[in-house]
C-alpha cells in the first residue's frame, strides 16, 4: 500500500497542554492567512499584502515574516497540496477551502521555513481555531505532525515518485505543467538553452521564480537622482543608470518613493524602456510626443516620461480601464507638473489602444506598447498567477495584442521608433506576434534590440538571445522575463 491511499496515523499529541493553547493565532499568521483567502477570492497579492500589514499593524520582522509565510506558500502550493494529500489521505478536494489554506501555510513553515515543528504546530492550530473552529484543529495537528515525520527531499521524492520530465519539474518547483512546457520551448525558442541543456536550464529558470524578489527601485530623471535612493540606504544598480536595489527596508520609508519622485519598479522594465528612448530616431523626425499605449498602472509611464521631458518631448499616457487610468494620473502627477514647469506636457487618457493608429495616424515618434500578456516572466512577484492562468489565456490574448502593435506601427510617425514589450517569453506573445503582424507590413524594419539594451556601465547587456529581439531572463539577470522588440517604421 502506497503514502497515497494510507490513511492519517493517530492524531501526534500537542506539546501544549489542552487548558493553555491559545484559541487565536497570532498576528503575522493571521495576516498571512487572510492574504491567502483574499487571493483565493480573486485579489491580487501584492495589492492586498500592504492592506493587511496596516490592519494587522505589523512591521520589521513581523512584517517579513508574514510576507515571506504568504508569498512562499503561495508560489509553493502545488508541491504543498501533493503533500498534504498524503498526509491527510485525502484528496485537497475533500478539504474545505480555509481549513486547507491554514494546512498550507503550517506546511510551508515546516518545510519551506524551518519552523520547529512543535511551534509551526502549535501555532497553525491556533489559528485554526481561530479561523475554521475546534473542529478543523484536530485535522490540522495531525497533518501537521506527520508532515514533521520528513524532511523536504524526502517528501518531494514521495510526491514525484517515478515522473520524469515536465511533470516532475511541476512538482518539485511547483508550477502547472503547461507552464513548464511553455517556458521550455521558450528558453529554446529565445536561443537561451539547447536540446543538450534545456532540462537543466528550465530547471534553473523554474527555481528562480521560487525566489522572492529584490527590490528595484527608479530613480525618475529629473525628479531623484540614484545619490539620494543611496543615501536612503539603497545600493546603485549594475544593470540600469537609473536604477538602485533596496537591500532591505521598507521602499515607502524614503521620501523620494513617498513622493513618487522614484519608485520601485523592476530592472528589466527600467532597461527596455530605456532602449526605446536611445535608439536614434531617423534624420529630420523631432522627438515631438511619445506614447505609452497601454500605461496603466503607470510605472514605466513614469520613467518614459521623466526621459521626454529630459529630451523635450511631450508624452501621452494611455489606460483603457479608468480605475487604472486614475492609478497613471496619480503615479504621474509630480512628473506633470515638473513638465509642466518647462514647458512640456504629460497627458494621460482613458481610451481603447487599437483605435490610435486610426484616429492619430503618424503622429507619435517614440510608442511603447506594454501588451497585456499572461505574466508568465513576472512569477517570483505575482505568486498567485501561476495558478491563475491557462493556455486559453494565451489564445485569447493573441488577437489583442497583434492589434495593439499594428494601431502603434500606424501611430508612429515615419522615422519613429515602437517598442513592443511584455513580461512574458511565451512564443505566442513575443516572437510570434511580432514576425505576424511584420509579415502584412512592407513599411517596418526591425532593429536588433540587443544594441540598445544596455547596462549601467553603457555595455550591452548579456544572453540576450539570438536576436533580433532581446528576452531577459530572473535566473539570468536577475529581472523578470521581460520581451522587447524594436521596430523603425520607415521613413
Amino acid at each position: 500500500m502506497n503514502d497515497r491511499s494510507r490513511g492519517p496515523r493517530r492524531p501526534a499529541r500537542s506539546r501544549t497542554a489542552p487548558a493553555h493553547r491559545r484559541r487565536r493565532g497570532d498576528p503575522a499568521r493571521r495576516a498571512a492567512y487572510d492574504l491567502l483567502r483574499a487571493v483565493d477570492e480573486g485579489a491580487y497579492a501584492n495589492l492586498e499584502l500592504p492592506q493587511l500589514l496596516r490592519r494587522h499593524r505589523l512591521s520589521g520582522r513581523d512584517a517579513a515574516f508574514a510576507t515571506e509565510l504568504a508569498y512562499g506558500t503561495l508560489r509553493m502550493r502545488g508541491l504543498y497540496d501533493a503533500v498534504v494529500e498524503i498526509a491527510a489521505g485525502r484528496p485537497t478536494g475533500r478539504i474545505d477551502p480555509p481549513v486547507l489554506d491554514v494546512l498550507r501555510l503550517g506546511v510551508h513553515q515546516v518545510l519551506g521555513m524551518r519552523v520547529p515543528i512543535h511551534a509551526a504546530a502549535d501555532e497553525t492550530v491556533a489559528l485554526a481555531r481561530e479561523v475554521t473552529g475546534v473542529g478543523a484543529s484536530g485535522l490540522v495537528n495531525a497533518v501537521l505532525h506527520r508532515v514533521g515525520e520528513r524532511d523536504r527531499d524526502a517528501w518531494v521524492a514521495a510526491v514525484v515518485g517515478e515522473r520524469e520530465g515536465s511533470p516532475r519539474l511541476a512538482l518539485v518547483q511547483s508550477h502547472p505543467t503547461w507552464i513548464v512546457t511553455a517556458l521550455r520551448q521558450a528558453l529554446l525558442g529565445h536561443g537561451a538553452a539547447t536540446k543538450a541543456d534545456a532540462d537543466a536550464v528550465l530547471e534553473s529558470l523554474l527555481a528562480a521564480d521560487n525566489d522572492p524578489a529584490r527590490v528595484d527601485l527608479v530613480a525618475r530623471p529629473g525628479l531623484a537622482t540614484i545619490a539620494e535612493l543611496v543615501a536612503a540606504g539603497a545600493q546603485p544598480s549594475t544593470l540600469s543608470r537609473v536604477g538602485a536595489v533596496l537591500p532591505t527596508g521598507a521602499p515607502g520609508e524614503i521620501a523620494a518613493v513617498r513622493e513618487r519622485r522614484a519608485a520601485v519598479q523592476d530592472v528589466g522594465s527600467q532597461l527596455l524602456t530605456l532602449a526605446l528612448v536611445d535608439v536614434p530616431l531617423a534624420e529630420g523626425v523631432p522627438e515631438g510626443t511619445w506614447l505609452d499605449l497601454c500605461a496603466g498602472p503607470g510605472g514605466k509611464a513614469g520613467l518614459l516620461g521623466a526621459l521626454a521631458t529630459e529630451r523635450g518631448a511631450d508624452l501621452v499616457a494611455n489606460e483603457i480601464a479608468p480605475h487604472r487610468a486614475d492609478l497613471v494620473r496619480s503615479t504621474l502627477e509630480p512628473l506633470t507638473a515638473h513638465a509642466a514647469a518647462r514647458g512640456r506636457r504629460i497627458e494621460v487618457r482613458t481610451g481603447d489602444g487599437r483605435e490610435f493608429g486610426a484616429q492619430e495616424a503618424g503622429r507619435y515618434s517614440r510608442v511603447l506598447v506594454d501588451a497585456p500578456c499572461t505574466g508568465l516572466g513576472a512569477l517570483r512577484r505575482r505568486p498567485e498567477a501561476r495558478w491563475r492562468r491557462s493556455p486559453d489565456d494565451v489564445v485569447a490574448l493573441a488577437p489583442l495584442q497583434r492589434e495593439l502593435l499594428r494601431s502603434a506601427l500606424d501611430a508612429v510617425v515615419p522615422g519613429g521608433v515602437v517598442a513592443y514589450a511584455t513580461c512574458s517569453p511565451h512564443l505566442q506573445e513575443t516572437t510570434f506576434v511580432v514576425r505576424d503582424v511584420l509579415k502584412r507590413r512592407d513599411d517596418v524594419e526591425q532593429l536588433d534590440a540587443r544594441a540598445f539594451l544596455r547596462d549601467a556601465a553603457g555595455e550591452p547587456v548579456a544572453a540576450t538571445g539570438a536576436g533580433p529581439a532581446a528576452q531577459l531572463w530572473p535566473h539570468v539577470h536577475g529581472t523578470d522575463g521581460m520581451f522587447v522588440a524594436l521596430l523603425r517604421r520607415r521613413a
